[in-house]
């Protein structure tokens, strides 16, 4: 998995991009403020007291979002852009391989596996592993840029404190990086459903439906890492997310073995865990059928997508504000 896509900064198709992304306020206008900082008055008068403190206003009010998200966005995918190979091989290499050594190894062994409580449709091993994770393998794809990418742009290289300088808002800077993490997940994930169509491990026509849920799976686990991201002092903090989080929710949501192995309690737990909601969509797609319980489990995922976005959003405006 690649860690940082931040490693061309100095490039001066980079530096262009992060000035379109930050352009220069009109002639007159008052000097944008960086977050806690006053505004001086644009024409030398008695210092504007408006307030411009991000501590000054509730760190949960709704977000002030506009189209400057945009040139954020761009200009993150012009810094990715010289690293797309890589990073694309660093994505796909690690689920491919717990695909082979599983799916054709393990499958060899296991056969067919029941998919539902009642044992009512059996399926081939690899073609349960599959389903399951192109979900994880968006789940990590954009846990890795929510976390280690973005907390280089924002603590490490300052480069959101640059951006903000123009009058581009933290809440705006915060959607970009949610949506090219998911970007990022989306791309993963295509390039591994690519791999097994040529497989052959399924062929089904919903897969087309799949694509726009797997995205929205990205953007869910985006938002979630945001949170730990405006949390983190460092790159080692994210150690805890990944062992006390992610690893066991991989277990918990049915990407490896049937979740009807659980424990009741265990499985009742796992019913709400985000990954699970997203398995128990793609899955019988996979299988060229329609989910069982959609609405359900896509509104668990929306939820997850709009409340992990908000919290993120309320801490992050509370680390820049100190």
């Amino acid at each position: 998995m690649d860690k940082s896509n931040e490693a061309h900064e100095g490039d001066p198709q980079v530096e262009k991009a992060t000035r379109a992304a930050t352009p220069s306020p009109p002639a007159g206008a008052a000097e944008p403020a960086l977050p806690g900082r006053r505004r001086s008055a644009p024409s030398g008068g008695s210092e504007v007291h408006e307030v411009t403190n991000v501590g000054a206003l509730s760190l949960w009010r709704t977000p002030d979002l506009s189209a400057r998200w945009w040139p954020v966005f761009m200009r993150n995918l012009l810094v990715w852009r010289k690293l797309a190979i890589p990073s694309l091989v660093g994505n796909i290499a690690e689920p491919l391989m717990w695909l082979v050594a599983f799916g054709y190894g393990m499958g060899a062994l296991v056969g067919e596996v029941s998919v539902g409580g009642d044992g009512a449709a059996k399926i081939p091993y690899i073609l349960f592993l599959a389903s399951g994770s192109i979900c994880m393998s968006a789940m990590n794809a954009a846990s890795f840029e929510a976390l280690y990418s973005a907390f280089s742009r924002m603590h490490v290289q300052k480069t959101w404190d640059g951006i903000m300088n123009a009058p581009v808002s933290l809440d705006s800077v915060l959607l970009a990086e949610m949506l090219w993490a998911a970007f990022k997940a989306l791309f993963t994930v295509t390039a591994i459903l690519g791999v097994m169509l040529v497989l052959g491990i399924s062929h089904s026509p919903k897969l087309l439906l799949a694509w726009p849920i797997l995205l929205l799976v990205g953007m869910m686990f985006s938002c979630i890492a945001l949170i730990f991201n405006a949390l983190a002092k460092g790159y080692d903090f994210f150690t805890y997310y990944f062992t006390l989080v992610l690893t066991p929710m991989m277990f918990l949501s049915g990407i490896f073995f049937p979740r009807e192995q659980l424990p009741t309690v265990v499985r009742i737990i796992s019913d709400w865990l985000p990954l699970t909601n997203a398995v128990e969509i793609i899955r019988p797609m996979f299988m060229d059928q329609w989910p069982a319980s959609p609405w359900r489990h896509g509104l668990v995922l929306l939820g997850y997508t709009v409340a992990g976005f908000w919290v993120a959003l309320a801490l992050t405006r509370r680390r820049f504000r100190s």
